[in-house]
C-alpha cells in the first residue's frame, strides 16, 4: 500500500520529453513482469506519435489527458479524458497525447514499458545524438 504523499517522484526517462515526472508503484518498468508507474505532465505536455510492444492501460489521476490515434500528431483528433477516464492502447497500436491544462495518468501493464517513436527524430533520448 502506498498514500499519495509517499509517491516517489523523479525526473522521466530520457524517452519522454523534459518537464514530466515519472513514479514506479510496483514491479519494474524496464523489465519482464507487470508494473504500475505513474507520469505527471505539465500544462501543454505532449507526446508525439509511438507504439508500444505490449499493451498500455492508462487512468487519468487527476488534470484531463488527450489520446489520439495514427502516426502523425493531430490535434483535432483527439479525445479528451478527464479524470477517473480510461484507455486501453493494445500493443503496437500508433498513438500520441497531449494535455493542454497538466495531467496526471497511471499506465500498467507488462513490461518491458519501450516507446517507439514513429519519426525516430521524435525521441527526446536521440536528442544531440550523431546519426
Amino acid at each position: 500500500m502506498i498514500t499519495p504523499v509517499q509517491i516517489k517522484w523523479a525526473d522521466a526517462p530520457p524517452s519522454l520529453r523534459k518537464g514530466a515526472k515519472f513514479a514506479v508503484l510496483s514491479g519494474d518498468p524496464g523489465a519482464a513482469g507487470p508494473f504500475t508507474i505513474r507520469i505527471k505532465m505539465p500544462a501543454g505536455y505532449r507526446i508525439s506519435p509511438h507504439w508500444h510492444p505490449t499493451d498500455e492501460n492508462v487512468t487519468v489521476i487527476s488534470g484531463t489527458f488527450s489520446l489520439g490515434m495514427g502516426e502523425k500528431f493531430d490535434q483535432a483528433s483527439l479525445k479528451t479524458l478527464p479524470a477517473g477516464g480510461y484507455a486501453l492502447l493494445p500493443a503496437e497500436m500508433r498513438h500520441f497525447a497531449w494535455t493542454k491544462g497538466g495531467a496526471t495518468v497511471q499506465v500498467n501493464g507488462m513490461g518491458p514499458f519501450v516507446l517507439n517513436y514513429v519519426n525516430p527524430s521524435d525521441d527526446p533520448s536521440q536528442a544531440g545524438v550523431a546519426k
